[in-house]
């Protein structure tokens, strides 16, 4: 009896959707913050995944155009995960000045003194952690993590992060989370095999940093000075 044989062209487009699904993996995590003895959920704790050989070759995601809006004293939102590349604009929609400035890793700007109703712009053209703050108060502080890799996840109130569509491959894993010591993101760097039979990269504990670690200088790097009711930059909303 002569058996029909299907095309080639229709057997490949059955078996791709098989193929392409064998292809990548929904990664997941874990991260928790250790204080003292207590072990505490993380919530905006962020992953990613770099890959370390030539194998993988993801799509770069393009550049983006965010807001980190200033209003009641806060950046919103306080954190952003940004492509690189990408342009935020920083609009200033409190009704005194703000002063937005950045000093540390990824990207250092000064963006000067503004009034309300003003947006200035900064573009973010290398990955890095960019922590940004006002010169005028302190209690405003805003983070923008900028990544060259698409596969990332920022944790939920439970601490649990989803990656999807991750190839099989090896990956260098970098975590980052604003309470813990910069020393325990630097331990929990490392190379992790994703495959779709080991896609769970367990529970990542990072030990806290203690309060004073969080307080920081103005752009000057001196303490900030008292308000002055007086001075309408420092003006109550």
């Amino acid at each position: 009896m002569k058996i029909s044989r299907m095309p080639l062209f229709w057997l490949l487009l059955v078996l791709a959707p098989l193929h392409c699904g064998a292809q990548q993996v929904d990664v997941t995590a874990t991260v928790k913050i250790i204080s003292g003895n207590r072990s505490l959920t993380s919530l905006g704790a962020v992953v990613w995944l770099v890959p370390v050989n030539q194998s993988i070759t993801p799509e770069r995601p393009g550049p983006r155009h965010l807001q980190l809006v200033q209003k009641g004293k806060s950046f919103i939102p306080h954190l952003l995960v940004v492509p690189a590349g990408s342009a935020v604009d920083f609009p200033n929609e409190d009704p005194f000045f703000h002063n937005v400035f950045s000093l540390f890793d990824g990207k250092r700007f000064d963006l000067g003194l503004y009034e309300a109703g003003k947006t200035r712009t900064v573009m973010f053209d290398r990955p890095g952690i960019c922590y940004i703050f006002c010169n005028i108060h302190p209690e405003m502080s805003g983070v923008v993590i900028v990544l060259q890799t698409p596969y990332f996840g920022i944790s939920d109130a439970l601490g649990e992060i989803d990656i999807p569509g991750v190839p099989p491959g090896q990956y260098q894993l970098q975590v980052w989370d604003e309470r813990a010591l910069s020393s325990a993101l630097e331990e929990a760097t490392r190379e992790v095999t994703i495959s779709e039979h080991s896609s769970s990269l367990g529970v990542l504990g990072l030990k806290a940093a203690p309060p004073i670690a969080f307080h920081h200088k103005n752009k000057y790097g001196q303490d900030y000075e008292p308000a002055s009711p007086d001075n309408p930059i420092y003006v109550q909303p």
